[in-house]
């Protein structure tokens, strides 16, 4: 539900989001659920060249909540398999009923005993595909980042990330059709090719951030830059 109508305007939020050309980070702090149109108001994918979402690892994340999702994948049907599947009990039962020792009263009225237990197996389910890793193995969040180092990791990644955009617009300019992804991979090749950063350390935002602050040969590293972005494009 809303709160003091915060997203009642989310489409205004999307629209300006488009059209943003600063960084945007999205953080879902420990213990907290992004779901329905709060999700789709700060989907990274809204414009993907400037945002970027990290969870902390007890946060959450999806459209519809795990009781939702399980009420449409894990019905009565789906959980009498897997106790079929499970079960030693059923199986015996069930290996059983062809000679009439066991009736498909007695069946049914196990599969009614385990039900209780059995039910919540698919929001489990369901809910672990919400969290930071699965989320993180899906790419739909950029990293897991604790709590604790927040801060931190936040403060490096701006600095980059203000260090890289004049950069990241000078290969939109020359290949407009270029994919999010393929100008970031293109930034860390010309960094380690013309401003002497080390291929390990690509990855490593404090130290991209230093390598920006120490950098003295700008013309090299645009010149790195230009090159990889042509041959990027005459290789297509």
């Amino acid at each position: 539900p809303m709160i003091n109508p915060v997203l009642k305007f989310g489409s205004y939020i999307v629209e300006n989001l488009t059209q943003y050309n600063q960084p945007v980070f999205v953080y879902i702090p420990p213990h907290a659920e992004v779901r329905g149109g709060a999700w789709v108001v700060i989907d990274p994918m809204i414009n993907p060249r400037i945002m970027e979402m990290y969870a902390d690892s007890s946060a959450r994340g999806g459209v519809l909540e795990p009781a939702g999702i399980a009420e449409i994948k894990f019905r009565r049907a789906e959980l009498v398999k897997t106790m079929h599947r499970l079960d030693p009990q059923l199986q015996w039962m069930k290996m059983n009923a062809a000679p009439g020792v066991v009736t498909k009263e007695d069946i049914s009225q196990h599969e009614a005993e385990l039900m209780p237990a059995y039910a919540p197996i698919g929001e489990l389910f369901a809910d672990l595909h919400d969290r930071p890793d699965r989320m993180l193995a899906k790419g739909v969040i950029r990293k897991v980042v604790p709590w604790t180092n927040a801060r931190t990791h936040f403060y490096w990644r701006l600095r980059r990330r203000l260090d890289e955009l004049p950069l990241q617009r000078r290969v939109e300019g020359r290949a407009p059709q270029m994919s999010a992804a393929d100008v970031e991979r293109v930034l860390c090749e010309a960094l380690v090719a013309g401003a002497g950063l080390g291929p390990a350390h690509v990855h490593d935002d404090r130290r991209v951030a230093e390598c920006f602050e120490e950098l003295t040969d700008v013309d090299a590293l645009h010149a790195a830059l230009d090159k990889i972005v042509d041959e990027r494009k005459s290789a297509v």
